[in-house]
């Protein structure tokens, strides 16, 4: 739930400064009201959705990041969603402040566009901004702005998605395509492929590192007499996205019928066989 009060905030950080301990925020907006879509030309000129508002871009990265200055607390923004967003926290690691960040694959990928004529699979939070902010977040994310890439699993039932959009339940599968949209990314911007997977593996190890300080040096990455997570994956193996043919119990995502360039074929967590996914021949 987003902090109404920003002195209540500032007293967490200065306690989590104390105790050495990781903040996690969501950058959100109290005040957001009904408001289920990013402003912009489409929320303003879609009259089927009068409802259709989100809260001013800079929403609540800027007091968290001058509120990090002021207490010195380590703060990690989730699932930021705005070129302003990318900016501060830009500015705020040239700074020297302990800020860390991670981006939905829903938002590296998608604008308010894509929404369409409400379509309720494109009812997500954060929701979708504009192509500007999209641009930002990719840029951000090839440079080492935005620390992390993620999933943003939220899987959402039938009844719960088959509704009009402003009173859908906000959220989308997301486990099973992540891989599959960081390599899209990675093809479609033209980064290598070892930082596509950083973003996914090694970086966000380092940030829960240093939050927790207990996760093991090995997460994130092979190493000998490391734990043994592993996903094994054919990088030529495309594959069109059937939301029926998820393993997910909630099926909806804003990705079905796109094409993806890779396919797991086996994940291997602590030493032990998790998953196998489509044989070779298939």
């Amino acid at each position: 739930m987003p902090l109404q009060n920003t002195q209540v905030l500032q007293r967490a950080l200065q306690y989590a400064a104390t105790y050495g301990y990781s903040v996690w925020l969501r950058p959100r907006e109290y005040h957001t009201g009904k408001g289920v879509a990013a402003s912009g030309p489409l929320a303003t000129t879609r009259r089927a959705c009068p409802a259709c508002r989100w809260p001013p871009r800079r929403s609540r990265c800027t007091p968290s990041t001058e509120l990090v200055r002021v207490t010195g607390a380590r703060v990690h923004l989730c699932r930021i969603s705005s070129a302003a967003g990318v900016a501060l926290v830009r500015a705020a690691k040239e700074q020297g402040l302990p800020v860390t960040c991670d981006v939905s694959i829903n938002s590296l990928h998608l604008t308010d566009v894509d929404i369409g004529y409400f379509d309720s699979r494109m009812r997500l939070t954060p929701p979708l901004r504009q192509q500007r902010d999209r641009d930002a977040l990719r840029e951000g994310l090839a440079d080492g702005t935005v620390d992390a890439l993620v999933s943003d699993h939220t899987p959402v039932d039938e009844d719960a998605k088959q509704i009009p959009f402003a009173e859908a339940e906000p959220g989308a599968t997301g486990l099973e395509l992540l891989l599959g949209l960081a390599l899209k990314w990675a093809q479609e911007d033209g980064v290598g492929l070892s930082h596509a997977l950083s973003v996914l593996t090694s970086e966000p190890a380092r940030v829960l590192g240093s939050a927790l300080g207990t996760l093991q040096a090995s997460a994130g990455r092979l190493a000998d007499g490391g734990v043994a997570d592993v996903c094994i994956f054919d990088a030529d193996a495309p594959w069109a996205v059937e939301p029926s043919q998820l393993r997910s119990r909630g099926r909806h995502t804003p990705f079905g019928g796109h094409e993806l360039p890779a396919r797991v074929r086996c994940t291997i967590v602590g030493g032990q066989v998790a998953y196998e996914g489509w044989p070779a021949s298939a």
